[in-house]
């Protein structure tokens, strides 16, 4: 294994600061800080010091455990197996197995590793990549499950085209504010949906046109969306179909009503199954696990993020389902 040199005594070496959790709960009540042992990598690993990490909405829901499936999804039933929370993270690499071969000790990086909340972390190569100039280590730490998210809802599943209209409901949240920058990089004409104090934000990024939830309704009938991605809210799906053209596309990512069971999912699960008595026999729901596809980091350098910290908090990273307006 090739490791970064130091001075430091060889006990602070093989211990580290790190928030820690032994049990489920809100924040303030089950985490802590404490000194623990350093991770150690395997051969195909990377060892990184950590500058930033992100926090996104599933950091919350492995807190918490909620909804109660999220537990029974390999996390731990009565408590979690992992001690150590966050996945979004930005940092140096300090060693690296002996099978890495994309890093080198002492690059700049940011993607996605296990136990970010930490000095150091343990990350697999495919889930990292180099860190823009053009970025800080603080705004590449929001990037990578929020910003993985919102492309593969908007490029991979939505299928945007240059000069089609979108829909991003939810434009201010950590999904949001990327889908809306994505979908303007790939030349849409993109409508944001926010509260009344986040509408300057949301046009900051690039929306051409910002929708106040709390005074106008999406589905007034006068405008009509080739792909809608709803991030944010529980709309009935019957009024998302009426803000669609007759071929458009639905995106939903999460939708959460803070339920200890299902915590809003349930509008995601009705979905493929109204689709398969509705829809035509073509018609196409599909489930996407989103957080673990590593490859699509490297377009972060490749789209002007503009990372904003009161969207951080907000991102929904784990499942889209993509509907055509036929399946509602």
């Amino acid at each position: 294994m090739k490791t970064a040199t130091t001075d430091q005594p060889a006990k602070e070496l093989a211990t580290m600061q790190a928030i820690v959790q032994d049990a489920y709960g809100e924040a303030e009540d089950v985490l802590r800080l404490e000194q623990i042992d350093r991770p150690a990598i395997g051969d195909s690993e990377v060892l990184l010091r950590v500058h930033a990490g992100g926090v996104d909405r599933g950091v919350w829901h492995l807190v918490t455990g909620l909804p109660y499936p999220v537990r029974l999804a390999g996390y731990g039933v009565r408590a979690p197996k992992t001690r150590v929370r966050g996945r979004e993270v930005a940092g140096r690499v300090e060693a690296i197995g002996k099978d890495v071969t994309a890093f080198q000790v002492g690059d700049e990086v940011f993607g996605i590793a296990e136990g970010a909340f930490a000095e150091y972390a343990c990350a697999q190569p495919g889930k990292l990549a180099r860190r823009p100039e053009t970025l800080t280590a603080i705004q590449a730490a929001a990037v990578s499950v929020s910003a993985l998210t919102a492309l593969q809802a908007v490029r991979d599943h939505g299928h945007l085209q240059a000069g089609q209209k979108v829909l991003v409901i939810g434009a201010s949240g950590g999904v949001g504010t990327f889908a809306v920058q994505i979908a303007k990089a790939y030349g849409a004409e993109v409508t944001g949906v926010c509260s009344t104090t986040k509408m300057d934000l949301v046009e900051s990024i690039g929306a051409d046109h910002v929708i106040d939830y709390t005074r106008a309704d999406i589905a007034d009938g006068a405008h009509r969306y080739d792909v809608i991605l709803d991030a944010g809210g529980n709309r009935p799906l019957r009024q998302l179909r009426g803000a669609l053209t007759p071929r458009g596309s639905l995106v939903i990512v999460g939708g959460e009503t803070g339920g200890r069971w299902l915590g809003g999912f349930d509008r995601s699960l009705r979905a493929p199954v109204l689709s398969r008595f509705v829809g035509p026999p073509s018609a196409t729901c599909k489930q996407v696990r989103l957080a673990g596809r590593s490859s699509l980091i490297s377009a972060a350098d490749q789209v002007h993020w503009r990372c904003h910290r009161d969207a951080m908090g907000l991102g929904d990273a784990g499942r889209v389902w993509v509907l055509t307006r036929a399946d509602l």
